[in-house]
């Protein structure tokens, strides 16, 4: 039984039967100080939690516990997971899950986990719409080992010229992929960029039709990308999605801890690998 509930059990007792304080805290097991002690309100005790939690969900409402505990220990604070999912719970975050669907049992195949960054990227298209009803699609490339955005593109229409040019902008900032993921959608068939990644070194692997498992990294990101920015604004022009997308993007990389990568950002896992192969090579 917790306190509140010793404490409304003693007043039960003492205001309703008749019973003396003594007695009624005795019988529920509550002290006698904590009867005569006011309790403390909670958004008094734990204003200081309270603010850093609403800081943390105020653009992003998406959030769960625990990427909201990881990303408050990364800033130094120290509070107990269990006084933070208490705070989150009373100020109504908690998120309402979907039940599993009971699916018959089947092997799991294990996707490929590339071992060094810029060896295998994935890349996948998102729709969504202005506040007029608009259409625009998205462009999304990422990095499979510590999942790092590499780039998002933004417009109305996407053509395979189009994603040539977005892949030559990536080439001269970053270089380019030796495996490049995708479905089977008609921009990565097209000739013109089928040709181009020949010419470039770049590898593309299509994955089965229907099988979007196969390209799982991206799927998850689009997931992700969905939740925390396009269902949470609504845009008035393209260019307000790019502005968005621009600084969700910093954020991604830079500031989010991720589960796969041992709480690190995806900058900080590159950087990780960066330095230890710095250090074997050093004599």
């Amino acid at each position: 039984m917790t306190p509140s509930a010793r404490r409304a059990a003693a007043a039960y007792l003492i205001e309703k039967e008749g019973l003396g304080a003594a007695a009624g805290c005795r019988c529920a097991g509550l002290s006698r100080s904590a009867w005569y002690r006011a309790p403390a309100d909670w958004r008094v005790r734990d204003a200081e939690v309270i603010a850093a939690l609403a800081g943390l969900v105020e653009h992003r409402p998406g959030r769960g516990f625990w990427k909201c505990r990881k990303l408050l220990r990364r800033e130094g604070r120290t509070w107990n997971h269990k006084r933070i999912y208490r705070v989150y719970c009373l100020m109504g975050l908690n998120l309402r899950r979907r039940a599993k669907k009971r699916l018959p049992g089947r092997i799991r195949i294990p996707l490929y986990v590339p071992r060094l960054p810029d060896t295998v990227w994935s890349a996948d298209f998102v729709s969504d719409a202005l506040w007029n009803g608009r259409r625009f699609r998205t462009f999304n490339v990422l990095d499979d080992f510590n999942r790092e955005v590499m780039h998002i593109e933004v417009d109305t229409s996407i053509t395979s010229e189009r994603l040539i040019r977005v892949f030559e902008r990536l080439r001269d900032q970053h270089g380019l992929p030796q495996v490049l993921r995708t479905d089977n959608g008609p921009e990565f068939l097209g000739e013109a960029f089928a040709a181009w990644a020949r010419e470039a070194g770049m590898a593309i692997q299509y994955i089965q039709p229907g099988k979007p498992n196969q390209n799982a990294y991206i799927e998850r990101f689009n997931r992700t990308f969905r939740d925390e920015l396009l269902n949470q604004h609504l845009f008035r022009s393209l260019e307000d999605v790019r502005e968005a997308v621009w600084w969700w993007m910093i954020e991604y990389n830079e500031l989010r801890p991720h589960d796969a990568l041992n709480d690190l950002t995806p900058m900080e896992a590159r950087q990780q690998i960066a330095e230890n192969s710095t250090l074997q090579l050093s004599p």
